[in-house]
């Protein structure tokens, strides 16, 4: 089993001196990130999904064994809420084809907009090819359910687990992997705050758990503020050898 941990994207201004020196171009920040992570989350994908060519040259350039999560569209997911997506789905097909052996996860975040309805999602999942790998995060209360979890269950979807303000953190792992993404501890705003270390032992100690059932593990650090993701990623990597 294995255990991948990274941020929510690499490329920050506020970043630099802590991931990158200080007035490094933006083209070669993903290069300082790489020599630190193994993974990352892209979500640039969700503003403006990318074009063949940059997948094909990802899979070119990034190192051996590093694995690139992607961010679905806000076409797909905050526009259409998952209506007729067949296009896209066809779309991101061929995108993560490119990717090859560099590809892990398709994110795929609801609207907190997009209330709960289980005709929509089925026939979403059952468009998803079963090779495949999904993660799903609802930010609406609603879907929070047994008959989600059922459902993902039966398509090896995994339910996003997250850490954030007024978000519920539900530790429920429906597929053969867990997805879990650290929003931040700041109790009333998303993306804030750093981890302390007893937050971040107390992750390590549900990590480990979840290796231990079998499962292979990615969590990805959101709190890009001030470079917290960054350090708290490399400390949880640490508490997690």
């Amino acid at each position: 089993m294995s255990i991948h941990i990274g941020t929510s994207g690499w490329s920050y201004n506020h970043w630099q001196g802590v991931l990158y020196p200080s007035a490094t171009p933006v083209h070669d920040r993903l290069g300082y990130y790489v020599q630190r992570f193994h993974t990352v989350e892209l979500n640039s994908s969700f503003y403006r999904w990318p074009k063949l060519a940059t997948f094909a040259g990802w899979r070119r350039h990034l190192p051996d064994g590093f694995l690139l999560t992607v961010k679905a569209s806000r076409g797909l997911t905050h526009a259409k809420k998952l209506y007729a997506p067949e296009n896209w789905i066809e779309r991101i097909q061929a995108c993560w084809h490119q990717l090859r052996d560099k590809r892990a996860i398709l994110l795929v975040q609801l609207s907190p907009n997009h209330p709960y309805d289980y005709a929509r999602l089925a026939y979403f999942v059952k468009q998803i090819p079963v090779w495949m790998r999904v993660a799903i995060e609802f930010r609406h209360i609603s879907w929070h359910n047994e008959a989600i979890f059922a459902l993902l269950e039966q398509h090896q979807i995994a339910y996003c687990i997250m850490s954030g303000a007024r978000l519920p953190c539900i530790l429920r792992a429906t597929a053969p992997f867990v997805y879990v993404r650290m929003h931040g501890p700041d109790p009333h705003q998303l993306y804030s705050g750093s981890y302390s270390d007893s937050d971040l032992h107390w992750w390590a100690d549900r990590v480990g758990e979840w290796v231990s059932l079998g499962k292979d593990v990615f969590v990805y650090f959101n709190n890009d503020g001030e470079g917290n993701a960054v350090r708290n990623a490399e400390t949880l990597r640490y508490l997690t050898k």
